[in-house]
């Protein structure tokens, strides 16, 4: 009985290693085929050689894991994930290379924190050795990662001539700027548009709901009706939070300028003085500032910046703010009042709470292609606010009813 407790051990715990190592296969696999995909589509060379060293990388990996589960007798591993990797996803093609790249240096340092857990848990030393090696490695690859993520400079190659500054940054920001949606633009704005659309009416159409009963006609108009209310509110107040910003902006713009004309060596000692709390010694912020004085219009973008912590490109459009809030706020807001086009009573408000709930997770889910959150989290967070939104409010609509009934 001992002997065959102890075969019945052995076998699950070589199972439990088997198991661990062909997990590790896998996602070393697909770390080479998305790091080998990323690589095709760089047009930078510098960075494609980054990116096809850690897709070499990550195979040789691969190449460490099958040799040992092919040692202990286990059957060859199969690729189940995508062909180009994380690379295939909605997120990595809609986020754009840097955020990418950023959730790449995110499953690094997890893999090392995975990876340290096996260090204690598997008691098999020549995984453990192939572990400490590939830990090593994968420290080296979040090095690496953050250096392409956080080194915004052009790379001049030896003897090459200098080229004008403001050349060179137009150039970096085109390169930062290819094939990347501005997560701080249309998209958050739009997110933000349809989860206040999809809130609000979904509480309007609980609570109407637990008024009535359910009456489609009173839940259509006022879903309607709260639809364009809320979508036009949404319009007008993104346009004159966007253009109110823009005024503000110039109008401490013009005050700046005014300053600078009145006492233009208060304003050099001024910014000199911003740039030594950041950390430039004394002397070389007054150098820097006496170059930038040359030009007044330089000093007063300068100064602006670091006075109202903002600059002329980072304020919205009024008229895309409009649009996008308007319209994105419509498409959330008409989602809950579907069903009742087509039913009425108890079945369109079960449906109804249904595809709410729904789209409540899709648009949490969608978030995290701005905030590199875990999708399933942000989407079940935004499911129960939505539920508890929905269950306050069709309550708050039963009693409203029973007291005008």
């Amino acid at each position: 009985m001992t002997l065959t407790r102890t075969a019945l051990k052995s076998g699950t715990s070589e199972r439990k290693l088997l198991h661990a190592l062909e997990q590790n296969w896998q996602a070393e696999t697909a770390g080479f085929k998305t790091y080998r995909a990323l690589a095709e589509h760089e047009a930078d060379a510098d960075r494609q050689q980054i990116l096809q060293h850690l897709a070499e990388a990550e195979a040789h990996h691969a190449e460490l894991w099958a040799g040992r589960i092919a040692e202990l007798g286990g059957p060859a591993p199969v690729y189940t994930g995508k062909p180009m990797g994380e690379a295939d996803t909605l997120q990595f093609r809609v986020g754009g290379r840097d955020l990418a790249l950023r959730r790449l240096e995110i499953e690094e340092s997890r893999d090392i924190a995975k990876y340290g857990e096996q260090m204690r848990e598997l008691h098999d030393e020549p995984s453990v050795a192939i572990l400490k090696q590939v830990i090593e490695d994968e420290k080296e690859h979040y090095r690496e990662l953050s250096s392409l993520i956080r080194e915004r400079y052009p790379h001049r190659r030896p003897g090459a001539e200098a080229a004008d500054p403001k050349t060179l940054l137009e150039e970096l920001l085109a390169r930062r700027n290819e094939g990347r949606t501005q997560a701080g633009g249309w998209i958050g704005d739009a997110i933000y548009g349809v989860n206040d659309g999809l809130g609000a009416i979904f509480g309007i159409v609980s609570g109407v709901s637990g008024a009535t009963l359910g009456n489609s006609k009173f839940v259509l108009l006022a879903g309607i009706a709260g639809m364009v209310a809320s979508a036009l509110s949404m319009g007008s107040g993104a346009y004159l939070a966007s253009k109110s910003e823009r005024e503000i902006y110039e109008a401490e713009v013009a005050r700046e300028r005014q300053a600078i004309d009145m006492n233009g060596a208060e304003a050099r000692e001024l910014l000199a003085l911003y740039y030594q709390v950041k950390g430039l010694p004394e002397a070389d912020a007054l150098q820097a500032v006496e170059h930038i004085a040359r030009q007044p219009d330089q000093l007063l973008r300068a100064l602006s910046a670091e006075r109202l912590n903002s600059t002329e490109e980072a304020l919205s459009n009024p008229m895309t703010s409009a649009l996008t809030g308007a319209w994105s706020t419509a498409a959330g807001a008409f989602i809950p009042i579907i069903p009742f086009f087509f039913m009425s009573g108890y079945p369109a408000v079960i449906w109804a709470a249904i595809i709410s709930l729904l789209a409540h997770f899709a648009v949490g889910a969608s978030k995290s292609l701005i905030t590199v959150r875990s999708w399933w989290s942000s989407g079940l967070e935004m499911t129960l606010v939505g539920a508890v939104e929905g269950i306050v409010t069709y309550v708050i609509g039963i009693g409203i009813g029973h007291l005008t009934a």
